[in-house]
């Protein structure tokens, strides 16, 4: 599922940073590594791998947003005959990993890497992540390089993986290479991206599969004070996804002739949500025709328009219910992820996240039309359960920090009213909930008097989503709304319909 986070400046995160230790507490998120994987990871840095086909003198660059230190990817691009051929280096972690080591041990806790306002919380060891696994600028780094070629249209014809040793180039922000492409000053490579990037984005409609722009939101100094708002994502953004999701359906497509490996997997959407999502578009003022689909509308969409951003952040929970599908021997039947609309597998962020690397094994095996080695068949079957508990608990840190910095950011402006969308209904009668939302129904919600509703509203200007009170509630309509709660100590952010 897509995440939704939140950027703050560094007197911001000063200024909520003792409930962020708090929340990390609350939720056991993972802290410092101990002191065995520390120094094995420090001797395995200062030993690190040179083994591999050499590319070093491909051009490769990196694209991530500012101040990014954990480079998982690095691309080339090129044109061949009347395709492309599409190079993407991806950090090689399991060269720095012993299997069953003291890294090793941590990783299966970890799983993924925490992201939250102040920073984040690595899934490897910095000195690994940051350091001898990343593929910064101008130093030879280890690495799964991925050769993929596309025809014409961008259809895949070819696909395989090798380790080599790569040196990127550049070390490239989203706003870096936008303004290249858009001045016409951008490499060879660099303005392939776009028209890659938009023939993947074409070939992902005709399957019928859906991009969902994300933005992000954002708080932004005003007056001397702080607002929330969100972040327009970036064309760049778009098409450099697209190279991602190419290569993630490319693994697929190995692990399935290789009869082992793990697929990432959505059903499709519930047609609840769907509803709902109508419900919030109507009262966002976007029209949705009633013969287009949801990846319909989602491709006409604007994050830079707020409403557009607020619609966006709903349609998230079309992506709920994602989850694993490990494999080995015998063959799954055909396993869609439903918003891709094709068979895929992550593979381009190991640094970042567990199950990649096992991922990587597979498909490098396939490649070379070797056997899967011993510690990836053996850890196949536990890492759809390690992947679904760290998940959940990445979400819920993130879900509880963005709380926090929305309640906190509010708290000045109680009594204050504003515009809102009602886009969920949740009806509790002394204290029973009797299903909605899931915010609306936490520890932190008050118990709902009789004759009173709550529900969900999502404002587009300030960015937030709350739960909101009120006698008949007019779901999806805009509503004027009245915050009557913004308390930082329990994250929670209310309001009330305003009738007069």
């Amino acid at each position: 599922m897509p995440r939704r986070t939140v950027h703050l400046d560094s007197a911001a995160t000063q200024t909520v940073g003792p409930a962020l230790a708090e929340i990390r507490r609350e939720l056991e998120v993972p802290g410092p590594f101990s002191e065995g994987a520390v120094a094995e990871a420090e001797a395995a840095a200062a030993a690190a791998p040179t083994g591999g086909l050499d590319a070093t003198d491909v051009e490769f660059v990196t694209i991530d947003p500012s101040g990014a230190k954990d480079l998982d990817q690095a691309l080339h691009l090129a044109r061949q005959g009347d395709g492309y051929l599409v190079r993407y280096a991806i950090a090689d972690p399991a060269s720095f990993v012993t299997p069953g080591g003291a890294i090793d041990a941590e990783l299966a806790d970890r799983g993924v890497t925490f992201y939250g306002p102040d920073g984040s919380i690595t899934l490897h060891p910095p000195v690994l992540s940051e350091g001898a696994a990343s593929l910064l600028e101008n130093v030879e780094r280890p690495a799964c390089l991925w050769e993929i070629v596309l025809d014409a249209a961008g259809e895949i014809t070819s696909a395989k993986v090798r380790r080599a040793r790569v040196r990127s180039r550049e070390q490239l922000t989203y706003d870096e290479v936008q303004e290249r492409i858009d001045a016409g000053t951008a490499s060879d490579s660099l303005a392939l991206l776009a028209v890659v990037g938009g023939l993947r984005q074409e070939r992902e409609r005709a399957r019928g599969g859906v991009s969902l722009e994300i933005p992000e939101q954002e708080v932004d100094v005003d007056d001397g004070g702080y607002r929330l708002s969100y972040r327009a994502t970036l064309p760049v953004e778009e098409w450099n996804a697209q190279i991602s999701l190419l290569t993630g359906i490319a693994a697929a497509s190995l692990m399935r002739g290789k009869r082992a490996g793990i697929f990432r997997t959505l059903e499709q959407a519930d047609p609840r949500d769907v509803k709902r999502l109508r419900r919030a578009a109507h009262g966002l003022g976007i029209d949705w025709p009633a013969d287009a689909s949801y990846g319909d509308l989602l491709a006409t969409l604007d994050a830079a328009v707020p409403a557009h951003a607020a619609f966006a952040q709903e349609a998230t929970s079309l992506f709920r219910g994602a989850g694993y599908l490990a494999f080995d021997g015998q063959l799954p039947p055909t396993s869609e992820h439903a918003a891709i609309a094709a068979e895929y597998a992550h593979v381009t962020a190991p640094l970042r996240r567990l199950v990649d690397r096992y991922g990587l094994e597979v498909c490098l095996a396939a490649t070379a039309g070797t056997e899967v080695p011993d510690w990836v068949r053996e850890a196949l079957p536990g890492l759809p359960k390690i992947m679904s508990r760290s998940g959940q608990r990445a979400n819920s840190y993130e879900r509880a920090c963005v709380d926090l910095i929305e309640a906190v950011l509010l708290q000045p402006r109680v009594g204050e009213t504003f515009d809102g969308v009602i886009v969920d209904l949740n009806e509790r009668r002394n204290g029973t909930d009797r299903g909605g939302d899931a915010r609306a129904a936490d520890a932190t919600s008050a118990v709902v008097p009789a004759g009173v509703q709550e529900g969900t509203v999502v404002l587009a200007d300030p960015a937030v989503r709350a739960t909101v009170t009120g006698a008949n509630l007019p779901l999806g309509e805009s509503v004027r709304i009245r915050l009557t709660v913004a308390d930082p100590g329990s994250r929670d952010v209310r309001f009330e319909l305003v009738t007069d």
